[in-house]
This record gives structure tokens, sequence and C-alpha cells, in this order.
């Protein structure tokens, strides 16, 4: 039976959003603007009209509150409120590039084209997401607006995806906490970078969202009374001071407290810095520094600064632009409690990023933001790099901490994190890079691998004889370095295959074999190579036996080869028997050649949420949905992942791990023995304890039936004197 919808309650509700973003946008836009988003509302209105959202509202909803977050949550102006507009309506509807070129103009037309994703083809040697998201970076040579409206719309989306059924809800949330949020990081929007990732973490991890939610609520008004202890001196020293401020108290994000937990092993109530104080002060731009540094002394007059934690952003800001300046202070009540300071200007690039940037650009400075976007363009700039590994290293230039380098001559580079001496070799130029065979770094001569410090000065020694080298790949860490080294080992490829040609080609001819199409496909199949260039290259290597050529027989000149075996399926051919077999696949049923195996990585067992994932020579590889390794999976392969579930197991055992930490006590390990071994159809494998300080770890491999009756162990090891925390193992 076909659902009735309240059209005149809807037409109202349109009505209604749609002033709402008139309202936000008159701040940012002339009268004669608004006649421009008009006519943009009406096109999207009319385009999309009689379609629904999975939650079964009008479409235009959507189109409708991506505007209002570039508005309200990004800051931008007339043109990007157009473009959110109508950022679906070439992908969807009948509405062409063309049409709205001769209407809005070709900026307008451009974000469009940059914002429409491609057609969903499959493509079975690459990522279909990946190709997306490598499609909309190339549009960050005209026009990073459409980042930013394409954030917009990946947010929203997000908010909105509660109507989405379990496992699509996972994969986007997968593919956003995987590349969404670490983009919006780097382009400076920290309210949006956090709301991706509560988000994300709600949609893959649900349980620990609503336990961490819960937990915030229950402290809030614990917290609230806190803070106005803590800041009332600050703010009588800061009025007395004539500094005109505002300050508040910032809970940190349900993703960064869980990010904690998971990083140091903890309880939430062991995070002390759930909050941070965050000092706001009004200054003239070239007073900011003085000023910010003396709301610091005011600070620290009441409360005694731990000396490893001042982050001085204001001297060097981060690569997205973030300025501010961190310390940690002691209060009274013996916790330690972060406090940020900075000035108007820099809490709003903090929290519109790029929008806010251009604003204040007046200063004259080259943004940092400018300078990443001059990377990336340098990255897209090789044609040749495949669209997963493309996207592998550009994650690697977005959510790394950065360190500060100096050259020779004092000049300052940001890098990522753990980057070596090549990694800079290359930040300086590409035949700096190549030609690099070492440096000296603080007048000391080191490896090329060698991890420089921030504060390093560094020099690089090259040499006219050096060539790139494969192994090189295994120690850089920057996109830039990577892309470039992987550009010159194909091109040294290139040049080494023309000789490898000509040498294939003088050997058939002694041979008198004929190069036809047949006999070529024939080769290669023989030599086992992907195409012909490889072929070449092999030979040149060294590394081919063409003499066994000469051992064939030629029918009608075409070369006469063993019939080859049954060849494999294709990945395309797998994807598509998998699908018609099954939209989810019941783990333990009779799966005809359908097989499965279980993923090392993660070791689910019955009761898990698991999900597999289609392999070329593996069948499918059954993981957890909190494998370390699906939040990539599903971002990058998402065509290849395949709903899963378990059914009834008739008394097969699963190998699981635990690791278990506490205070080493006499009898601790009798103890945890004597409750596994009572613990009916539990089989231990092995067993391992270490103590060290009065503090025991021991890590338990043993056989257990589905989740239920592992939790059912964990819950009685957990009574046991001395134990402190169980925590199931990722991998064997």
């Amino acid at each position: 039976m076909e659902q009735q919808y309240d059209t005149a309650k809807e037409r109202e509700e349109i009505n209604k959003r749609y002033k709402a973003l008139v309202r936000a946008s008159k701040s940012k836009s002339k009268s004669a603007d608004q006649l421009i988003i008009r006519k943009a509302f009406d096109m999207a209105l009319d385009a999309h009209s009689g379609t629904r959202r999975k939650s079964g509202e009008p479409y235009i909803y959507h189109p409708i509150e991506v505007a209002q977050i570039v508005v309200d949550e990004i800051g931008l102006s007339t043109t990007s409120i157009v473009c959110a507009l109508l950022h679906d309506v070439v992908e969807d509807t009948d509405v062409t590039l063309d049409d709205i070129d001769g209407i809005f103009g070709e900026t307008v037309a451009r974000i469009i084209d940059g914002l429409t994703k491609i057609s969903q083809v499959f493509d079975q040697t690459s990522s279909i997401q990946a190709e997306n998201f490598r499609k909309m970076l190339l549009t960050l040579s005209d026009d990073v607006r459409v980042i930013l409206i394409k954030l917009a719309d990946r947010l929203h989306n997000m908010r909105t995806l509660g109507s989405m059924p379990g496992h699509k809800k996972r994969k986007i949330a997968a593919e956003t906490l995987f590349l969404y949020a670490p983009l919006a990081h780097r382009l400076g929007l920290y309210s949006i970078k956090s709301d991706l990732e509560d988000l994300g973490l709600k949609h893959t991890e649900p349980d620990v969202y609503e336990s961490i939610e819960g937990k915030l609520k229950k402290t809030k008004a614990v917290r609230t009374r806190f803070v106005n202890q803590f800041t009332l001196p600050i703010k009588r020293k800061l009025d007395s001071g004539g500094i005109t401020y505002d300050v508040k108290g910032r809970t940190k994000s349900i993703f960064s407290i869980w990010n904690k937990m998971q990083k140091k092993g903890i309880p939430f109530e062991e995070v002390y810095d759930v909050f941070a104080i965050r000092i706001v002060i009004t200054s003239e731009q070239n007073e900011e520094k003085a000023d910010c540094w003396k709301a610091y002394s005011m600070v620290t007059d009441f409360y005694t600064p731990n000396p490893d934690r001042l982050r001085d952003w204001i001297s060097t800001p981060k690569a997205n632009g973030y300025e501010s300046l961190h310390t940690t202070v002691m209060s009274p009540t013996g916790k330690w409690v972060e406090v940020q300071i900075r000035t108007k200007r820099m809490d709003d690039i903090a929290e519109k990023g790029f929008a806010a940037h251009w604003k204040y650009k007046g200063s004259g400075s080259e943004s940092a933001l400018d300078e990443w976007i001059r990377r990336i363009r340098e990255m897209l700039e090789n044609p040749d790099i495949d669209a997963v590994d493309f996207v592998d290293d550009f994650k690697l230039n977005l959510f790394t901490k950065e360190i500060f380098i100096f050259t020779p001559t004092g000049e300052l580079k940001t890098l990522p994190s753990r980057s070596t001496t090549l990694d800079f070799a290359f930040e300086i130029h590409t035949q700096v890079g190549e030609k690099c065979i070492g440096a000296r770094v603080n007048y000391k001569l080191v490896s090329l691998s060698h991890e420089l410090k921030s504060g390093d000065q560094v020099d690089i020694i090259t040499s006219k004889k050096q060539k790139a080298k494969e192994d090189w790949l295994n120690f850089v860490v920057t996109g830039k370095a990577k892309s470039k080294i992987k550009a010159l080992l194909k091109e040294e490829k290139r040049t080494l295959a023309k000789e490898g040609e000509t040498i294939f080609l003088r050997k058939l001819k002694s041979y008198k074999i004929q190069l036809s199409e047949d006999n070529q496909t024939g080769i290669l199949a023989f030599y086992k190579q992907q195409n012909q260039l490889d072929l070449n290259f092999a030979i040149a290597k060294g590394l081919i036996d063409l003499s066994k050529l000469k051992k064939l027989s030629q029918e009608n000149g075409i070369l006469q080869f063993d019939k080859p075996k049954k060849a494999e399926k294709s990945l395309k051919e797998l994807v598509t028997n998998v699908r018609g077999k099954a939209d989810m696949l019941v783990l333990g049923e009779n799966m005809d050649d359908i097989d499965y195996k279980l993923s090392p990585c993660c070791s689910p067992i019955p009761g898990d949420s698991v999900f597999g994932f289609i392999t070329i020579n593996e069948g499918i590889k059954i993981h957890r949905v909190t494998c370390p390794n699906a939040m990539q999976l599903m971002a990058n392969y998402a065509y290849r992942i395949v709903q899963a579930k378990w059914t009834s197991q008739e008394s097969i055992s699963f190998l699981a791990g635990l690791t278990i930490r506490g205070i080493d006590d006499m009898g601790l390990v009798n103890g945890i023995t004597r409750v596994i071994s009572n613990q009916s159809k539990i089989n231990m494998q092995s067993i391992s304890f270490e103590s060290v300080d009065g503090i025991f770890e021991g890590k338990i491999m043993l056989f257990v039936q589905d989740t239920e009756h592992l939790n059912t162990l964990t819950n009685k090891l957990k009574i046991i004197k001395g134990v402190h925390s169980i925590e199931r193992l990722d991998s064997k």
C-alpha cells in the first residue's frame, strides 16, 4: 500500500527552511544575490519535485540543509549557497551543466561539475569511492569550494543516516571516518571535523558512543561547577588587566574521548582532559602574540603549569592555519586542566577554517592552507597513480601531527611527524629527492631513512649517480615523496622496457615467430605477465628466458601453447556471483561453491557483528565490524563488502584471545587458570604472563563457542582480586 504524505504541511516546512536560509545568508550577500539564491532554490525545487529520501522526506530538504551548513557552519556566501542548492540536480535530474552555465554562469557550473559524482560504472580494477574522492580533489586546482560543499553534503547525510539499513550506515560511516573527517581537519574546520567523527562513531560503534554520551550527561553538572570555580580568579585578573575576553568550558568530542581511551587503554573515568577552558581575547592583529602571552602569565599566576604540556601554535601555526596557545595547569582539586588562549581572529579560523582565513587574509601572510593545496596539486599532476594508492598517499598528509624543520638558510618547512631525511629532500624539489644520498642534520651525518625531529636543521647531500630505489617507499611517509618515487620508478621501468622490447623483437625474429595478436596474448600468459610493458621490463632485467619460445611448435604462424587451466574468476564475476546468491551470507550454512575464511587480523567468532570481504584468490574473508582494517576496507572497497551473520553452530570451537592487566598478587595466575578450567567447553591454547614493577599483563588464547561464551568467562575473570582490565585481542 502506497504511503500517504501531507503535502500541504511539507510545503509549509520547505518554505520555513528556505526562509531560515535567506535570513542566515543576508549578512553575507547583497539584495541582488538574494534573487540568484531564489532562482537556484526554484530550480532545485522543480528538479527534485516528487523525489523523496530514504526517510520519506521530500528530497529538497537535503539541498536546503546543505546550503544552511555552508552558510552557518562554514561561513561561505552566495556562489556556494547556489551550488549547495543545486549540487545534486545534474546527477539526479534532467538538468544539464549547460543549463546551469546559461543561468548561473561558468563558476557555478564548474563547481557543480566537481560535485557531480562519477557514473556508477562497475570497475573491477579500482574502488568507486577512491575514484570519486580523487575526482573531487582534482577540483582543488580550480576551486576549493567544491570540497567545502562536499563536506557540508556529507555532514547532512551523516546527520540523517538513521533511515539507512545497518550495513549501509557502517559503510558510509567508515568512509566518513577514513577520509572526510581528516579532510575537514586539514581544512581547519574543527567543528565539522568533530561532528563527522562523533556521527561516524555513533554508526560504527553505537554501544561505545551511547556509553560515553551517557557518562558525559551524568557528569555535566559537576563539570559546570568546576569550570565556574576554576575560571573565577582568572576572570578577575583579566578584568583588572583591562583585557576584553570570553571564557568558556569546551567538552572534548565523544570520538576524541574514545580515541584517548583506546590509545592509553584507560576507562572514561581516567581521561583527565574531558574538557578544556578556552579564553578568547579581543586584540589588534599586530598585538595578538603579546596579548596571548599576557593572558598566559595571568593564568599561571594562579595555577602551576606543566612545562611539558605547553604548545605554542601562535609562533608556528599548524599546517591547517590553526593558531592557539595551549597549556595544562594543576587545579586546586589535584586535576590537570587544559587552558587554550587565542584571539577572536584565531578562534574564527579554528572553527570556520578556510572561509575565515580568507576573511582575514588582508594581513598579507601566505596561508599554510595555500601551501597544502599546492602540495595536493603536485600529487594530482601524476596521471599514472592508481586511485586507491592516491587516496592512501593523500591520507598520509591529512591527519598527522606536524614537525617544523629548518633549511641551511633558516627557512622553515612543515612536514608530518615521523618524516625522514628523504621526505625533506622531496619537499625541497623532486630532483633533490631523486639524487639524495644522505644529509647533515644539526651538522651530523645521517642516512636517508633518519627520522627527523621538530627544530632540526637539515642540509641535503646529493650525487648525480643516485637513482630512485623501490625500498625508499618503505620509509618515506609524505604523500608527495611516495607519489614522486613511484613516478620516478615507473619512468625508469619504461626506459628499461624499451631495451627489453629491442631484445624481445630481435629474439622473435631469430626464432621466426610473428608478433601477431594471438602470439602476443599467448606469450604474456605463458610468462605470466600482466602486459607487454611488464614483459619487456622483465626481459631487460634478465628475469625471462625467451629461449623457451624456440621449443614451441607453430600452426599457420600461431604458437601452440599447452591448454591453459580453467581461468580463475575475475573479481567482477566473483562479486556478481556472490551478490546473485544472497544479499546476506549466513555463516555456518552450506554455501555451495562460495567459500569463506575467518580473517586472522581480528579472529571473528559467532555472536560478533561481521561482514564479508570478497578477495580475488582467497574467497570471502570474514571480518569483525570493529576490525582494525574494517574502516579502510569499507571506505575504499565498499562494492566488495557483503553483509554476513552467524547461524547456530553445533559445538564448533573458535580461537579467541584476551589481554588481562592488573596488580600482581600471589596466587593471581592460579586464580585465573582455575576460573578458565572451571568454565565448561573452554580449552586453553596458550597462556603467557609478564610482571614489571608490580604490574602484570597476561595474554591467553582459548577456544570458545561464541561471544556469549567469551563474555561469561570475561565477567568471571573481572571479579578476581587484582584484575584491573580485560580486553579482546584483535589478532592472533
